[in-house]
């Protein structure tokens, strides 16, 4: 369910705000437009907002600035200990994760940046059914993560960063739970989602699903 990578963010912590604004050469283009794409799933929530992975809480912080309120979920406690520092106490932050998190009332939309892909695809199928019981007509799901348009362009990727000499993107992309565009689309249309994905980077789409 995603906390086999806890450990990462444990460490990552402190320096994690470093990486998003492109210090960090490897994962320069995957932060790429990152402040755009954080606007863009701010832009498209609405109501009482829970967010996966809240992580030092950025994406939080534009959900707010939108007069949403916001309920976040984090599994990392060092995460968890910036984020609320950054905030200041304007959003309710839990432990938790995208499968198993406190119960949560009125919720209307489900948000989530750079986190679904630590889930399998078995878990994204059973996290995506869970959070269409949640949601009534109009309610959304709005993540912006990592995805492919195939399976041979993933390869693809993984190929292109060993040879640019990007030992850990490769690690990363061979390591962590990648999926594709058409697996995403399938499931949330067997979930009652109708889906739009918009592009921001060569590795990051928004992914918008309204339930029906």
């Amino acid at each position: 369910m995603g906390r086999e990578f806890l450990e990462i963010f444990e460490e990552w912590a402190d320096s994690y705000d470093e990486t998003v604004v492109g210090h960090d050469i490897e994962y320069k283009e995957v932060f790429s437009n990152y402040q755009q794409i954080l606007e863009a799933v701010a832009a498209r929530s609405i109501g009482h907002v829970v967010e996966f992975g809240v992580g030092t809480g950025n994406l939080t912080n534009k959900l707010i600035a939108n007069g949403l309120r916001v309920t976040g979920i984090e599994p990392s406690p060092s995460m968890r200990k910036i984020a609320e520092e950054k905030l200041g106490g304007k959003a309710v932050l839990l432990d938790g994760d995208f499968l198993l998190f406190p119960q949560v009332k009125n919720i209307e939309t489900f948000v989530s940046t750079y986190a679904f892909h630590h889930l399998t695809d078995d878990e994204k199928a059973e996290a995506i059914s869970c959070y269409s019981k949640h949601l009534s007509k109009g309610g959304k799901i709005v993540f912006a993560d990592t995805m492919f348009e195939s399976a041979e362009d993933y390869k693809q990727q993984i190929v292109k960063a060993k040879h640019e000499g990007f030992p850990n993107l490769a690690k990363d992309l061979e390591t962590e739970y990648y999926t594709t565009i058409p697996f995403l689309k399938n499931t949330l249309e067997e979930n009652s989602f109708s889906v739009t994905f918009t592009r921001f980077n060569d590795f990051v789409w928004l992914m918008e699903g309204v339930k029906q």
